[in-house]
């Protein structure tokens, strides 16, 4: 290892995916997803061990400091890759080609470091050079938007997103992913909506989401021209413009039908609005009282009423639902962190007549709740229904669904599904929510 040059290290990890790819297709294994994982992760472990050589070395100058960043950009340490990456830019005469490699990875770094100064200039020292890579320069002006964002700077972080989302939509003609162009659109589309409406501009938050609908349009993708609709729905709603949005709704409906010709992107689109309706309908009105409840754990029973003044967040789960266990460590934290503030979480189920795979009466199966909740270390309570009339009067049709109430006993947001991104979208709305007195 010690005579190769850093170079030589920089090629043969370069090199090592194609390199092994090549191996597999001549021993006739077929491709699968696990030996590409494992291909890629023995990739990163080599250039994680090749870097750490090479920052040992004395005297490193000029094109050893690329490929150093570099190695650490494959093993996926961006902070040190873009620290070294700037003393290749800093270096005498670097090789152009090096340069608009270089200059992205550090753009990214200063944006998320709020250096805009650095950032700014290093991306217009990108866009003035060749070549430029759409896909480079949306994820650049991207990072800058999300960091102008941030400090409330919402006209430089609107510039920025919108010449995110106009590279974006060019990559989409020149990809081989379909859908990864598709969520690197929507994540560029929400992200000029979001900055609009926190600027308060809601003509502008709102053409953006149009601009986003007619693009879904134009590519015949079901997926974002509901994503952009939904948005739009409720955002008329949260702006008191309910009876607009429920017209929108309507011409949506309709307008779906005239803007994709398969019938089935056509059936997409109105299924999923459709069972949207009762959220729509609700958003913005009292909260029904619970209905047909038979057991709190391990609480006192309450109405929402009586817990006007509270922020509410209902989980409609099932304890076989592995989404819905998947949100226990968010649910655990909301309740440990916002609970002092006004947060009440009531985790919402029904009697399923199951438990550990057998059938069971209420008696055993309140018995296995009990323990469940202990075993899962949850804190807040449990509500046990009856029958389903709860989950009907809330339009839960999938679990889990998360229900959130304000201070005044309003509903303020209705969704189903677990993610990272769904967790976060939650949490946002309650600090934003006890926030309101």
């Amino acid at each position: 290892m010690a005579e190769l040059t850093v170079k030589q290290m920089f090629d043969e990890t370069n090199v090592y995916a194609k390199t092994k790819f090549a191996e597999f297709e001549e021993k006739k294994l077929p491709f699968n997803e696990k030996l590409y994982k494992q291909t890629m992760q023995e990739r990163k472990q080599l250039a994680a061990k090749y870097a750490t050589v090479i920052s040992a070395r004395p005297g490193l100058a000029g094109d050893d400091f690329y490929y150093l960043g570099i190695l650490y950009r494959i093993a996926e340490n961006d902070e040190v890759s873009a620290e070294i990456l700037r003393k290749f830019l800093a270096s005498e005469n670097p090789a152009a080609e090096k340069l608009q490699t270089a200059r992205p990875i550090v753009t990214v770094d200063a944006a998320r470091r709020k250096n805009f100064d650095e950032a700014e200039k290093l991306l217009s020292d990108y866009l003035k050079a060749e070549p430029v890579k759409v896909s480079e320069r949306a994820r650049m002006e991207k990072e800058l938007a999300e960091s102008y964002q941030k400090e409330k700077n919402f006209a430089k972080a609107a510039s920025h997103a919108e010449e995110a989302l106009r590279a974006t939509k060019a990559i989409f003609t020149d990809t081989a992913s379909r859908a990864q162009a598709l969520n690197q659109m929507l994540d560029t589309g929400m992200l000029v909506f979001k900055i609009h409406k926190e600027s308060g501009k809601p003509k502008e938050a709102e053409n953006a989401l149009e601009d986003l609908r007619k693009t879904a349009a134009l590519v015949q993708s079901s997926s974002l021209y509901y994503y952009a609709a939904d948005e739009n729905i409720k955002y008329l709603i949260e702006t008191n413009r309910k009876p607009q949005a429920l017209r929108m709704y309507s011409d949506v409906l309709s307008q779906a039908t005239q803007d994709f010709k398969a019938k089935p992107l056509q059936q997409d689109i109105v299924q999923r609005l459709k069972r949207r309706e009762k959220h729509y309908k609700l958003l913005g009105e009292t909260a029904p009282e619970l209905a047909d409840i038979d057991r709190w754990l391990s609480g006192q029973p309450q109405t929402l009423a009586n817990m006007r003044g509270k922020v509410v967040l209902l989980d409609f789960w099932a304890t076989w639902c592995v989404p819905c266990i998947d949100a226990f460590p968010s649910l655990i934290e909301w309740h440990q962190t916002f609970q002092k503030d006004g947060l009440e979480i009531l985790g919402i189920t029904k009697y399923y007549g199951q438990a550990e795979g057998f059938t069971v009466d209420n008696a055993a199966e309140i018995d296995f709740l009990n323990r469940f909740k202990k075993a899962n270390r949850l804190p807040y309570n449990f509500v046990v229904a009856k029958e389903s009339t709860s989950q009907n009067l809330y339009g839960v049709i999938g679990i889990p669904t998360a229900v959130l109430i304000d201070r005044k006993g309003v509903i303020r947001f209705i969704e189903t599904g677990s993610s990272e991104n769904r967790e976060e979208e939650i949490r946002a709305e309650i600090i934003k929510l006890l926030a309101e007195k």
